[in-house]
């Protein structure tokens, strides 16, 4: 019989007497007395300063630090390098294409992805874990430097860098959360996850704000944000490898080769459409990209007039470029900053307190209160605050709720269908955007327009979300 981990013993107990049984507790943080942010578990090993510092932030548990920190390290890259690419996609697509195609090419993003989902499945069910993570990391760092040189030799290539990097963005992070549901159980992914959205925060943050003085000081292009986010990504891969060897070592030798098992044959469409709870989860996941690149649009439209407005002087492309890449770099700053501030102070209490599903209605309830604002006064200065704080929390504290929400599921699950998800459902949404966007336009709709329809998909979405909650209750009872 295997051994019983120590955060599952309620307290350290004698050997047990013939009139007095061992006592076992399934899930010790809900019979936790301490209040946050002070935490100590009987019976477990000492903690090391690294565990008690990470304490202040979340629940960490004697010999989770280490772990913890190479993930939040882990995913802080994977997020500076997209970062790094946004505001160069923005640069790319605003003067090559314009926001409405913008808007379109997400439909291009959905149509890949039917048979990019298929292909990761398939490949998931071939090898092991990490070569999985492994050859994804390397397949992206060779797509950027194959945009780099292209991009160098004078080709326009905006549209495609735009939709390779929806794709790219939904995978790899997808990926990551995937790797650390597999890693950690359900109870350590609700106390360890705020802690590790930290680095993603973080990251975004880092990433978004360097690319102004990359700009202006260094004379960054698009291409050179490109190959610096490359050397990110494989620095990640590098990061990933060490976490997965290390986990291995700490957990008993049937639990590794368990983990080391490539994943059962069924295919993440094939897991999402016949399990109710996964359904219900796509389905929010579709309402809230379609609320949040709404609002995008509309931000969008304004800074591309702006941007036309500077295109003067001897080189009015690269005049262009350089603003929308300083504004979006100077924008996604603030929005991570808010993100990386909430994600260290209020996420891991939001779920300590809220629990995974009394999180899940913040942001719905945050983004029907904004657009319902931005209905009334629909002036950029309204657009531009309410972004920043429907992005900062979706970020943050709903980003930590959509991973935990697949602790409760199989490896399968956690890999392919939450892939599916995050990609398919994801820029799904992307495409009813569209739809949104061209109805919109052609019928002469201005931002209040469309931000009352953003009030009535909020509506949908408080309702999706109810349902997943009465699913996630069934699961964890």
């Amino acid at each position: 019989m295997p051994a019983i981990p120590p955060e599952y013993m309620a307290h350290p107990t004698p050997p047990p007497s013939r009139s007095e049984p061992r006592t076992l507790v399934t899930h010790p943080e809900l019979k936790s007395q301490h209040s946050f942010p002070v935490f100590r578990a009987l019976g477990e090993a000492p903690k090391t300063r690294l565990d008690r510092a990470l304490s202040v932030f979340a629940d960490v548990r004697a010999g989770e630090g280490v772990g913890a920190l190479l993930l939040a390290a882990n995913v802080f890259l994977l997020l500076a390098a997209y970062y790094l690419l946004k505001p160069a996609r923005e640069a790319l697509i605003l003067t090559e294409g314009g926001a409405a195609v913008a808007s379109y090419s997400s439909a291009a993003q959905a149509v890949l992805l039917l048979g990019v989902v298929p292909l990761y499945g398939w490949l998931g069910s071939r090898v092991r874990r990490i070569r999985l993570v492994a050859t994804t990391a390397i397949f992206f760092a060779a797509n950027l430097a194959v945009f780099f040189v292209v991009g160098q030799a004078g080709i326009r290539e905006g549209v495609a860098f735009y939709v390779w990097l929806g794709i790219f963005n939904v995978f790899i992070v997808s990926q990551f959360w995937a790797f650390a549901n597999d890693l950690y159980t359900e109870g350590q992914g609700r106390r360890l996850f705020p802690l590790i959205g930290v680095g993603a925060s973080l990251g975004a943050w880092v990433g978004a704000s360097a690319v102004p003085p990359l700009v202006r000081n260094l004379a960054f292009t698009p291409y050179t944000l490109m190959m610096l986010a490359a050397g990110l990504l494989l620095v990640a891969m590098s990061l990933s490898v060490a976490v997965h060897r290390r986990e291995r070592r700490s957990v008993a030798p049937e639990v590794a080769r368990a983990q080391d098992e490539p994943l059962g044959k069924e295919g993440g469409f094939q897991l999402v459409l016949r399990d109710r709870y996964l359904l219900w989860i796509g389905v929010l996941v579709i309402l809230l990209n379609v609320v949040n690149t709404t609002g995008e649009f509309l931000l969008r439209s304004v800074v591309e007039r702006q941007a036309a407005a500077l295109a003067t002087g001897a080189d009015p492309v690269a005049a262009q470029q350089s603003f929308v890449g300083a504004f979006y770099g100077s924008f996604y700053g603030w929005v991570n900053l808010l993100g990386f501030l909430l994600q260290l102070l209020v996420a891991s209490r939001a779920i300590r307190y809220l629990g995974v599903r009394g999180s899940l209605f913040i942001l719905p309830i945050l983004a029907f209160v904004n657009y319902a604002v931005i209905a009334v006064v629909p002036i950029l200065s309204v657009i531009r605050v309410g972004k920043i704080l429907e992005n900062g929390t979706d970020y943050s504290i709903q980003n930590t709720v959509r991973q935990a929400l697949f602790l409760p599921t199989s490896r399968e699950a956690k890999y392919k269908a939450k892939a599916a998800i995050d990609t398919f459902c994801q820029r799904a949404g992307d495409v009813l955007q569209a739809g949104l966007v061209l109805g919109g336009t052609s019928m002469g709709f201005g931002a209040g327009a469309f931000a009352w329809i953003n009030v009535a998909l909020t509506g949908a979405w408080l309702a999706v979300a109810g349902r997943i909650a009465r699913e996630h209750r069934r699961r964890t009872l």
